[in-house]
């Protein structure tokens, strides 16, 4: 079935960016929500109540997000047969880097030793993964690099308040990793990317502290170093942004919704994929669930809910996916992917 993006592609150059290879990796410590012990038992029940969360995983001491990242990247490497010395650019999509530099990146391609590798971290915070896919895309399609490592990794319980209810049990920690390589037009891999961003909502989610306007040093207010969002105003942002960007994906690359095997959304909250699926006329059985056992993982996310459908056999070779993600920036973008 040839798109209106095949097409476009086609004039543009006979190179496409072709999922190679995929990885995911999760520490090892499980929080179920009634080790959460800090809040009421009685509240307990209104975490899977209210976002579908019954566990999340958190990082070991001394385990950081470039370690998340590497071993994502490194099953993603082995699931594709390539050598890290033959990857030629890492794109890492965090919004909890190591440190505010270098960046976070840069450690990854030493960790996996992809020696050959430029290696540059990207922020658009739970959309990012998205984000970092239409970049490889570009650079790959511009034949400017033949084999693209994105990585989108993601370490929020060290920026959470452990006494906040509204933020601390819905984050979990983890990594989701992508490999793209150049190939000729088959009418698979990376087909159609849409990204939109509205600055207008910038301070509804982020940590307020470590950035130039707030120096760690000059906080005064201990809420300045944890991670913040304005509830409903994000889950309005979500649930209208997420279906319109999915229409005109749809629109611009002449898929009918119904070729849409699963639409790989960003995890946030159950009620949110729900009213995305009610509000695209999408199944909602076409929509993989991780939160449940991961939290939200934030950029992280999609990748993760893509390798963990691709490996349990939800999706094949030929499966038409959609990712969607949302986030702070506001970010929000869409990719339409043959597998």
């Amino acid at each position: 079935m040839e798109t209106k993006a095949d097409t476009r592609s086609q004039a543009h150059t006979g190179t496409r960016a072709a999922i190679a290879g995929l990885g995911a990796y999760v520490p090892e410590r499980r929080v179920r929500n009634e080790d959460l012990t800090q809040f009421p038992a009685a509240i307990i029940p209104l975490i899977q109540k209210k976002t579908g969360v019954e566990a999340r995983h958190y990082a070991a001491d001394g385990e950081s997000t470039s370690d998340l990242a590497a071993a994502a990247a490194l099953r993603c490497l082995e699931s594709a047969g390539v050598q890290a010395a033959d990857v030629d650019a890492i794109i890492l999509s965090t919004s909890s880097p190591d440190r505010i530099q270098p960046p976070t990146a840069a450690r990854v391609q030493a960790l996996i030793g992809a020696s050959q590798a430029a290696a540059f971290d990207l922020n658009a915070v739970c959309a990012g993964a998205v984000f970092a896919i239409q970049v490889a895309d570009s650079l790959i399609r511009s034949e400017t690099y033949n084999t693209v490592l994105v990585v989108a990794a993601e370490l929020y319980s060290r920026f959470l308040n452990p006494r906040d209810f509204s933020t601390m049990p819905y984050f979990g920690d983890g990594a989701g990793a992508m490999l793209l390589k150049a190939a000729a037009h088959t009418g698979r891999g990376v087909l159609h990317t849409l990204l939109r961003s509205d600055g207008s909502g910038w301070e509804a989610i982020g940590i307020r502290a470590g950035g130039t306007m707030l120096p760690h040093a000059c906080v005064t207010n201990p809420a300045d170093a944890f991670f913040s969002m304005r509830g409903r105003e994000v889950y309005d942002f979500a649930v209208t942004r997420a279906p319109q960007i999915i229409s005109e994906l749809l629109n611009a690359t002449g898929v009918p919704a119904d070729r849409i095997t699963a639409v790989v959304a960003h995890q946030a909250n159950l009620n949110v994929l729900e009213a995305i699926a009610d509000r695209t006329g999408i199944p909602f059985s076409r929509f993989p669930i991780t939160l449940d056992q991961y939290g939200n993982t934030a950029s992280a996310s999609v990748l993760i809910g893509l390798e963990s459908a691709r490996r349990n056999g939800t999706l094949r070779s030929g499966d038409y996916v959609i990712l969607v993600a949302f986030g702070g920036g506001l970010s929000w973008g869409a990719s339409l992917i043959c597998l």
